[in-house]
C-alpha cells in the first residue's frame, strides 16, 4: 500500500498540480496587493477620495460601542453587523484581473498547441521554384 501511495504521490500530474496550487496562491497574493495597493487608490481618488476598503453599511450596531463608526476596524471592534461592500468591490476587481490573466495564459497555450499540431508550415511555391532553378543551375 505504501508503494502504491508513493507511486501516486510522485506521478507527474500530482506534482504538477501541487506546483500549480502553490504558484496560484502566490499569484493570488500578488493580485490582491495590486488591487488593494495600486489600482483601487487612484480609482478612489478620482471618485472623490473614496477608500474602498472602508466602505460598509451597518446593519446592527455593536454591543461594545454605539455608532456611528468612522472606520471598518472601529465597527468590527464594536461587534457591529456589517455589509462590507468596499471589500467586495476589491474582491471583484481581483477576480477580474485573475480571470483575465488566466484567459491570456490559456489563449497563448492554445496558440502554441495549434502551432505544434500544424508542424512546419508548407513551403511557398516561389521557394520551391527557386530551389528547382538552383538545382538546374548546379547541373
Amino acid at each position: 500500500m505504501i508503494k502504491e501511495f508513493k507511486d501516486f504521490a510522485v506521478k507527474g500530474n500530482v506534482v504538477d498540480l501541487a506546483v500549480g496550487v502553490i504558484i496560484g496562491a502566490s499569484f493570488g497574493t500578488i493580485v490582491k496587493s495590486l488591487v488593494d495597493d495600486i489600482i483601487m487608490p487612484p480609482i478612489g481618488f478620482f471618485l472623490g477620495n473614496v477608500d474602498f476598503s472602508n466602505l460598509f453599511v451597518v446593519i446592527k450596531e455593536g454591543a461594545k460601542a454605539p455608532g456611528p463608526y468612522n472606520t471598518l476596524a472601529e465597527a468590527s471592534a464594536a461587534g457591529a453587523v456589517l455589509i462590507k461592500y468596499g471589500a467586495f468591490a476589491n474582491t471583484v476587481v481581483s477576480f477580474l484581473i485573475v480571470a483575465f490573466s488566466v484567459f491570456l495564459l490559456v489563449s497563448q497555450l492554445q496558440k502554441l498547441k495549434k502551432a505544434e499540431e500544424l508542424g512546419t508550415p508548407p513551403v511557398p511555391e516561389e521557394v520551391k521554384l527557386l530551389g528547382e532553378i538552383r538545382d538546374l543551375l548546379k547541373k
